[in-house]
């Protein structure tokens, strides 16, 4: 029996019987291609060897009572960071995907942990981008070594798990999911029909012979759906690692963690020998910080359950053109859209002939509106050049009507703010009845935006 052809869209998935310029599902243009039916290929090489299909023993129901239930065996990473945001180790049999953007540093992060998981077990570097002999000097500069590292530069699906199934590793790390594919499928590698196939084949592995594996999934700046975002629903943990590559710092975070929580963040800076832990990043990031210099305010955010001190600076420049210019690095544009407008109106600030650049010092974003008092107070700062106190740092989240609101979690903010030797803090007035500061810190509770800013700016 032959297979007809059939045709479908690599942004979406769904199928076509003909071809078409654009996608009728998701309006993609040029993204719809050729590939055979699988299915009745399927059937008929089934109907041809004259075998019916048989139901396995896994496949047969039971008894949630009845089944038994086991403590997950962890092991360490090697490396501290890592094992946080993996909920305090790498799991036995789990399949984990580790997604970002090109060259942030995902190969080289995975590279680092072999040294250490080599002393308890063997691990299988699978590289479909780089020879053996590019893995070779990448070990030798990152100063990675172990007699239980076996490096592969194969992209040839059914190999890998031939190779895997002989040498039955611990650890698999595979490189990346993009470069894999099967032979039986006729679609080119990094098409959504591949990445599916050889995922499964590989969550197959990790779950029957308890392989712990690790997949590297590349985002691209277009977010094509060929990436991580296609493989989030069937894999154990998905780690993202985040962060500018002409910056130091990357944060590595869990979006999706079966055996942990999702609210830990691990933070690296980018070295000469590799990626390097930084345990206290609130000290790096204020590291070199300026004093008494007008424009610049420091506030504290939740990264998880991390506080993380982090520098907002701002700049206020009389424009030289008929529409003034607004840009924010670290912070969202619509939100210092919406302070800029708050402070004009309810500070009294004549910002519209202004240009105003935002940014938050170390490539860090910041996405909870706790930031806003400090990222008002910059600009104020920056407008009237004037500087705010060295020891003085803001919380709280700033309302149309110049209000300020409760923040959560300020009793750890608090405490990560005096160990660093701040004595003086903004807050909400509804937070700073309620909140007892450690000592050597002293709080100024105020009600609104102006109180804000008579405060410290009077």
């Amino acid at each position: 029996m032959k297979a007809k052809t059939i045709f479908y869209c690599t942004e979406c998935g769904n199928e076509f019987p003909k071809w078409a310029g654009q996608c009728s599902a998701c309006g993609a243009w040029n993204t719809i291609v050729e590939a055979e039916a699988l299915r009745e290929r399927g059937q008929a090489k089934g109907a041809a060897s004259g075998t019916a299909r048989r139901r396995s023993g896994n496949s047969a129901p039971h008894l949630i009572s009845k089944v038994e239930t086991s403590a997950e065996l962890r092991f360490p990473t090697g490396l501290n960071e890592l094992d946080r945001v993996l909920g305090g180790g790498a799991v036995q049999g789990s399949f984990v995907l580790v997604g970002g953007a090109p060259g942030i540093g995902k190969s080289t992060l995975m590279l680092q942990i072999c040294t250490y998981l080599c002393r308890t077990s063997s691990v299988l570097y699978v590289s479909g981008e780089e020879s053996e002999r590019q893995l070779k000097l990448r070990a030798d500069r990152l100063h990675v070594s172990g007699d239980g590292l076996y490096v592969l530069s194969e992209t040839n699906l059914d190999d890998i798990l031939e190779v895997a199934s002989d040498l039955m590793p611990g650890v698999l790390i595979v490189d990346s999911i993009q470069t894999l594919y099967r032979e039986s499928l006729t679609t080119s590698p990094g098409s959504v029909g591949q990445v599916k196939e050889c995922a499964m084949s590989l969550m197959r592995l990790a779950k029957e012979k308890g392989i712990t594996v690790f997949l590297i999934g590349h985002v691209n700046k277009e977010g094509s759906i060929a990436g991580p975002k296609v493989l989030e629903h069937m894999v154990d943990c998905v780690l993202y690692f985040e962060g500018e590559q002409h910056m130091a710092f990357r944060i590595l975070r869990a979006v999706k963690n079966r055996f942990g929580a999702t609210n830990e963040i691990g933070v690296f800076e980018m070295g000469d020998i590799g990626l390097i832990e930084v345990p206290n990043p609130s000290e790096r990031l204020l590291a070199g910080r300026p004093i008494n210099t007008p424009g610049a305010c420091v506030t504290c955010v939740m990264e998880g359950v991390r506080p993380v001190l982090a520098e907002v600076q701002a700049l206020v420049a009389a424009t030289n053109f008929g529409t003034p210019r607004r840009t924010s690095n670290g912070v969202d544009y619509n939100r210092a859209a919406l302070l800029l407008a708050v402070l004009e109106k309810r500070g009294g600030f004549r910002l519209s002939g202004c240009d105003i650049y935002l940014n938050v010092i170390g490539g860090l974003t910041i996405d909870e509106p706790a930031a806003d008092l400090a990222a008002t107070l910059a600009v104020a700062s920056s407008y009237l050049d004037r500087a705010l106190p060295g020891d003085l740092a803001a919380v709280g989240e700033v309302g149309l009507t110049g209000e300020l609101r409760s923040v959560q979690n300020l009793t750890q903010r608090l405490s990560e703010m005096r160990r660093l030797g701040f004595e003086t803090c903004l807050v909400p007035a509804r937070d700073g009845a309620s909140i007892e500061p450690p000592a050597g810190l002293s709080l100024i509770p105020v009600k609104n935006l102006k109180e804000a800013l008579d405060a410290c700016l009077a």
